[in-house]
């Protein structure tokens, strides 16, 4: 029989956190998929209130051919709305998708949203955040237990 101990830490424990985030960063490429699947929930609810036709590729992360195209919808309607009530779906992403469509005509104020989240998602702040909510635990070698 052998017997193999561990040390296990709390990223406030660990000696080298920098191993932690360095794990997570090159393994977990889907911590943000919230926020995409956020930021799509509201361009659909946009596009059921003012009408006409929405396109996009979207990707929580720049310069990867994203588009958000609205054609032919209600300017009037779009108009009426209040960005600060979120109407759409409740979601912080309806606001700056409404003040982006009011005021520029388009919805890549959305998209920077988008990756000014993600950003701060795989900050070491972010990470750590979610190791402490999550009371995440890992080894010596940074590899998440």
């Amino acid at each position: 029989m052998r017997v193999i101990e561990t040390k296990v830490y709390t990223i406030n424990e660990h000696p080298n956190k920098e191993l932690c985030f360095d794990f997570v960063r090159e393994n977990m490429h889907d911590l943000n998929d919230m926020s995409s699947n956020e930021v799509i929930d509201s361009l659909k609810a946009l596009s059921e209130v003012i009408g006409g036709t929405l396109d996009y590729s979207i990707s929580v992360v720049p310069s990867r051919g994203e588009f958000i195209s609205f054609k032919d919808y209600d300017k009037e309607i779009l108009n009426e709305l209040d960005a600060q009530d979120c109407p759409l779906t409740g979601c912080g992403f309806d606001a700056d998708l409404i003040e982006s469509m009011q005021q520029d005509g388009d919805a890549y104020r959305l998209l920077n949203a988008l990756h000014k989240d993600t950003e701060y998602v795989y900050s070491d702040a972010g990470l750590t955040e979610l190791f402490e909510c999550n009371q995440y635990e890992f080894s010596e070698n940074g590899e998440m237990i």
